[in-house]
């Protein structure tokens, strides 16, 4: 896929409040202003933003510290017993 074109349909994630790592070139380092919006700032505005990192595993890192984050916000970061229910413990829960 082109990169612009992958841009183009990161930056729709982004915007929609979803943290997006692009891992080849990125076009802005150039402007270390809109660079700094991007990757700081847009987080504010959208709750989504940008991360970048070419090495994989680092760009998978990245995305499980965001998703530990955001999970540890909702409080439901903790550890829980997982309980399986049979059909007539659903039954009661369909009933209540």
């Amino acid at each position: 896929m082109d990169e612009r074109k992958g841009i183009a349909i990161g930056h729709y994630f982004v915007a929609s409040g979803v943290f997006t790592v692009f891992g080849t070139t990125w076009p802005t380092m150039g402007s270390e202003e809109v660079t700094r919006y991007l990757f700081e700032e847009f987080e504010s505005t959208f709750k989504g933003k940008w991360g970048f990192e070419p090495d994989p595993m680092k760009a998978a890192k990245l995305m499980i510290e965001h998703i530990d984050k955001k999970r540890k916000a909702l409080g439901i970061d903790k550890a829980r017993e997982r309980v399986l229910f049979d059909m007539a413990k659903r039954r009661e829960l369909d009933a209540a």
